[in-house]
């Protein structure tokens, strides 16, 4: 046995240690709740019109966040708080039937990992409306980006070699994917604005109360969604709300402790659980070259969050 006397003293885990663990997790925890809240949503919503889909997963989750409101302090809310929630909701709502309708249509694997294109979406509008330079980083996310796309169809090279481009414009999902992840680009940086006119703790669940007041209000006013409906989904539909809940809370608690774009590239690993529920879950076809072409898709996010 080695004598005692040669060892360094053992070192306490710092505080600090632990705080980066845990922005980690929260993250990790926020990635998952969203990649269930899509699969449940396939699994239980698909057979619904888009409409009746759109209220049964926004439904559930609103008396949860206004409770969840009561215990969070209520800032300052200016004139550009309230303008900017005004533009974006539209924006969100669109974006939000549309995600149900690629949901409905495709399988996951397919339309989820084109949630990745969101960042390159902001960088390039950034270029286009402010003049922003394009750093050599960014470039370089945008291309793993991209590649991580032709990947997903990989086997459509046998139609030539841009098949698996031809692909994305035949599978319904993955382009409606294409034009919400487009129109989250525009909404996170409203979503930004609003935040700095109030708090990231109030934000989110406000955000989102606005959702589920506005959307299943309005279906069922027009009648393209009913309450007769909305019971024979309860159960799953409570199970997402309680996931959309934990998603906000855990994702409001990791954006608190750390800078937004690490938080942010880390719950884009939501994109590759969604493609192992497509395995698993739904038993979708040709798994291995849409997983990599997922990772390649969250290497480019990570790039463009963390270094460009």
């Amino acid at each position: 046995m080695w004598p005692d006397c040669g060892r360094w003293p053992a070192r306490a885990p710092s505080p600090e240690s632990g705080r980066h663990v845990l922005w980690l997790v929260l993250a990790l925890i926020s990635a998952a709740s969203i990649a269930t809240v899509d699969a449940l949503t396939k699994r239980f919503f698909s057979h619904l019109t888009v409409f009746e889909m759109a209220a049964a997963r926004l439904s559930f989750s609103l008396p949860l966040f206004l409770i969840l409101l009561f215990f969070i302090p209520v800032p300052h809310l200016d004139t550009t708080f309230y303008l900017t929630v005004f533009l974006a909701l539209p924006l969100e709502i669109t974006a939000f039937f549309l995600y149900m309708r690629a949901i409905q249509a495709s399988p996951l694997s397919l339309a989820i990992p084109f949630l990745s294109f969101t960042p390159v979406f902001l960088i390039l509008t950034g270029r286009l409306i402010l003049g922003e330079e394009l750093s050599a980083r960014g470039i370089l996310g945008i291309i793993s980006v991209v590649l991580g796309s032709y990947v997903l169809n990989l086997r459509e090279c046998k139609n030539g070699f841009l098949g698996p481009f031809g692909a994305i414009k035949r599978e319904k999902g993955s382009w409606l994917m294409l034009i919400v992840a487009f129109l989250y680009a525009l909404t996170s940086a409203l979503g930004k604005k609003a935040i700095q006119h109030s708090s990231a703790i109030f934000f989110g669940p406000f955000y989102f109360l606005m959702l589920g007041l506005i959307v299943p209000g309005g279906l069922l006013v027009t009648g393209k969604a009913t309450w007769q409906g909305l019971k024979k989904v309860f159960y799953p539909g409570l199970c997402i709300g309680i996931l959309m809940v934990i998603m906000v809370l855990s994702h409001m608690a990791a954006i608190s402790r750390v800078e937004a774009a690490y938080m942010i590239a880390v719950k884009r690993t939501g994109i590759l659980f969604s493609v192992l529920y497509g395995a698993f879950l739904f038993r979708e076809e040709n798994i291995g070259e849409r997983f990599w072409g997922a990772v390649l898709m969250l290497a480019g996010v990570v790039i463009i969050a963390v270094w460009a």
